[in-house]
């Protein structure tokens, strides 16, 4: 008896000493990414032959120096089976134990880990600040969906899963492992309703998905209201950027801030939460290189008012996502924003419109039906959430045949007094306001600089009483506009002046963006 207890005392300290332990995204009810490779890794003791087990497959590696192991699993099929991912550590002083006392069969219980009711179907990350954070349902009525916590007591969705990984903290370095716990969590009431529920805008994208798929959907989310683009930034994706050399040389500084660095950038706000990287660094650095199709970003407001760099910044987000979640083809798909009362707003959407045009790999959801003047969060997530799924289900899912953009110019010309432009993605164009006006946000200067607000001249009119009645429908996927007074036409604008909203839309209800002819 005292010999087992020496024994057993003997491989219960060599189990404490091993501490396998996995990345930051495996725990118990997790989605995997079908389709591509997948990897898996963790930390062990220096030296230890880590063995990786699910689906049928089987991969094997050694920790190094510092612990740190990796396997890839090849690509996996959907499968909505519940299954159990399997960790095993083995080490020569492992093996020594059991051959000389030939007492036990196995590795101690703490050199194994189980992740268990795995799904594997298509998982996404949701990321940004407030309008991304904004909840299913939330304490305050101001700040939560408007049919959230309705929708929230009918979802029963267990092949859904949900990760919230916001811990509101930055850091000067990339974490390996985040010091937030992570839980995976089905799409339930219980889990949906209680306030501060996981992003409204993450649930209806992941709802709009299987409703379409029928397959399992994970969805990511990390977000923090009034954060810059930056900070969600890794290095890699700034050192890849031209334009943003300052920025990839940067050193946080979350300890010891000092704003007259950051305003050494540029920036016209100045918190440890802002600088470049941080927010990277803690909250979604422990999360790669976790297999994705991509992420869905809401965000904006905070980089507002230096619009004018606003699109490289985009670039580099994209770049360093890309990079760091070694996914060359990375999908990003975003939220233009919505009008919220300040003239600054179509100067953002341009630049947002800017980077969308030149990046292969976005694509961007135009909301600006949705505003509200007295609030920068539009409390209709659900359409947010259509809007920004169709890009996926067209380019990612096969559904080639429906049309996911917002109507964009594709060319103008001057005819007398009038602008005809003609427009990509229109099938055919309306006008839609509550009054059944035409009126609209075009305005037309000539050469003297000053903008009138124009008229659609294109309406397709119908009769009442012998005399023409024109109504919102647009003879085709073009607008002339013409504006009194205004003889020689010179520059025009769309969505400049308030209340910035939009009401002109496609054959199939996607809005015309904010843009410009002429300076």
């Amino acid at each position: 008896m005292k010999k087992l207890m020496i024994v057993s005392a003997a491989l219960a300290a060599l189990a404490a000493q091993a501490g396998l332990k996995l990345g930051t995204p495996f725990a118990d009810g997790m989605v995997l990414q079908r389709g591509m490779n997948v990897p898996v890794w963790g930390w062990a003791d220096a030296g230890e032959e880590v063995t990786v087990e699910f689906a049928g497959q089987t991969r094997t590696a050694k920790a190094d120096a510092t612990g740190k192991w990796r396997v890839d699993l090849a690509p996996l099929e959907t499968s909505k089976e519940g299954r159990t991912l399997k960790v095993s550590a083995w080490n020569d002083e492992n093996a020594r134990w059991t051959n000389l006392w030939g007492l036990f069969a196995s590795i101690p219980d703490d050199d194994i880990v189980e992740v268990k009711d795995v799904l594997v179907g298509e998982v996404w990350y949701c990321c940004g600040q407030s309008n991304t954070e904004f909840p299913l349902v939330g304490g305050s009525p101001r700040f939560r969906d408007r049919q959230g916590a309705m929708v929230a007591q009918v979802t029963h969705r267990p092949f859904i899963r949900f990760a919230y990984c916001s811990n509101y903290k930055a850091a000067a370095a990339p974490k390996a492992k985040a010091d937030y716990p992570v839980a995976w969590k089905a799409f339930t009431p219980e889990n949906l309703a209680k306030p501060p529920s996981f992003s409204a805008m993450g649930v209806y994208y992941a709802l709009e998905l299987y409703a379409a798929l029928e397959i399992p959907v994970g969805i990511v989310g990390s977000y923090w209201g009034g954060t810059r683009a930056e900070p969600w930034t890794p290095r890699e994706g700034f050192a890849a950027t031209k334009g943003c050399e300052k920025e990839a040389a940067y050193q946080p500084e979350v300890a010891n801030f000092k704003p007259e660095r950051m305003k050494e950038l540029g920036y016209s706000r100045q918190t440890f939460r802002d600088q470049p990287m941080a927010l990277w660094n803690e909250m979604v650095a422990p999360w790669t290189p976790f297999a994705m199709r991509g992420f869905i970003w809401y965000q904006g407001c905070s980089n507002a008012k230096d619009y004018a760099r606003y699109d490289t910044i985009m670039h580099a987000l994209y770049n360093g996502w890309s990079k760091c979640f070694e996914n060359p083809d990375l999908k990003l798909y975003f939220v233009q924003l919505a009008p919220w009362g300040t003239d600054i707003i179509p100067y953002i959407q341009q630049a947002q419109a800017k980077f969308v045009a030149e990046e292969k790999n976005a694509a961007m959801a135009v909301i600006n039906d949705l505003g509200n003047l007295r609030d920068i969060h539009p409390n209709e997530k659900e359409l947010v959430a259509k809007r920004l799924a169709l890009h996926a289900l067209k380019r990612d899912y096969g559904f080639t045949d429906i049309e996911d953009e917002s109507p964009t110019l594709k060319s103008w010309k001057i005819e007398g007094d009038k602008f005809v432009m003609e427009f990509n993605h229109a099938k055919g164009l309306y006008v839609y306001n509550a009054d059944r006006s035409l009126s609209n946000g075009f305005e037309i200067a000539g050469a003297d600089g000053k903008f009138v607000p124009a008229k659609i001249q294109n309406a397709v009119a119908s009769k009442r009483d012998g005399k023409p009645v024109y109504h919102g429908t647009l003879d085709g996927p073009r607008i002339a506009v013409s504006a009194p007074g205004v003889k020689e036409p010179k520059k025009l604008r769309y969505l400049y002046s308030s209340p910035w909203f939009g009401s002109i839309y496609n054959d199939v209800n996607l809005p015309l963006g904010a843009f410009h002819i002429g300076d």
